[in-house]
């Protein structure tokens, strides 16, 4: 018998590609596992956490998430980045009472190429007739100095997942807590717009829907029309969100008690409140995988499919 129903499996990963609309600034890609066939795309799926672990396949069932984009843009305030590169990564167990229980690598779910902010510190926060920012900004024609890159974090585990909104359109399907780290040498090492403590919050939802497919492989990766595990591929969707707000940006600059932070909130139009940002990502590409018969393994199939993802690695 088939893990979950068509439909439900739809739904599941229709809303988890929603997860990597709001990748795609970050950091650059840390060493993972090659895994062998279809397992190939989930490298960093939390297998070995207590809860994908304790899922039993019949109450609870454990299942990887990866969702990526290669292109697309956010708007924050009055600064819009051209995006690129993203991976985003997690467990999922699905409850039989209908909800989801999302899991994070201990790394973080998201990893993304850096993005570079155009115009650089110029563009941010020049000019200025803020006291001390104007003797830094005759010192930007070096481009060295004038670029950053912004590099978008996560700050916690992602909630209010919500698996209907994935197979409609313009309804929120999860909330994902970030931050966005903004390095420049004059910057400093701590400049962050949101914080742990005041994230941003984006919440995605479909403009378009993706091509849907099927497979099936063996629990070590090959292929296998009646395997023991199943992948599922949604392709080609766009997200989008309008709905998110910003907070300041803090932690700025080389002890100027605060006046970078001011220069970047004022010529960037920080804090922005919702409805004057925005987020499109292009193409998304989403594989969720898991047990086939996920009941048929209880109530150890948290451990059967961290052992078969294990058995792929190469």
């Amino acid at each position: 018998m088939p893990l979950v129903s068509a439909r439900t499996r739809l739904v599941t990963v229709s809303a988890l590609t929603a997860f990597g609309a709001f990748a795609s600034l970050g950091t650059a890609t840390a060493a993972t596992p090659a895994l062998n066939g279809s397992w190939g795309p989930f490298t960093r799926c939390p297998v070995d956490s207590a809860t994908m672990l304790g899922a039993d396949g019949l109450d609870r069932t454990p299942q990887c998430v990866v969702s990526y984009s290669t292109s697309g843009s956010i708007k924050l305030g009055n600064t819009t980045v051209v995006t690129a590169n993203s991976n985003l990564q997690m467990g999922v167990v699905q409850n039989s009472d209908g909800t989801s229980t999302v899991v994070a690598p201990a790394s973080g779910a998201i990893i993304a190429d850096s993005a570079t902010v155009p115009g650089g510190l110029l563009g941010l926060m020049c000019p200025s007739n803020i006291p001390g920012i104007t003797t830094i900004c005759k010192q930007l024609s070096d481009a060295k100095l004038n670029k950053i890159t912004a590099t978008l974090e996560s700050v916690g585990t992602p909630s209010d997942f919500d698996q209907i909104a994935g197979v409609v359109t313009d309804q929120t399907i999860v909330k994902i807590p970030v931050r966005i780290h903004l390095e420049n040498p004059f910057l400093g090492s701590h400049c962050y717009i949101g914080t742990k403590e005041n994230p941003i919050v984006l919440q995605p939802k479909n403009r378009t829907y993706p091509e849907f497919g099927v497979e099936r492989f063996n629990g070590d990766g090959s292929p296998n029309e009646e395997g023991d595990m199943s992948r599922l591929n949604l392709l080609g969707s766009t997200q989008y969100d309008t709905t998110f707000a910003v907070p300041g940006a803090s932690g700025c600059g080389l002890g100027l008690f605060g006046l970078i932070d001011a220069a970047v909130n004022l010529k960037t139009g920080l804090p922005s409140a919702a409805g004057r940002n925005s987020l499109t990502l292009n193409n998304t590409q989403t594989y969720l995988g898991g047990l086939y018969a996920p009941g048929t393994m209880a109530p150890d199939a948290g451990a059967q499919l961290a052992r078969n993802w294990h058995s792929a690695v190469k």
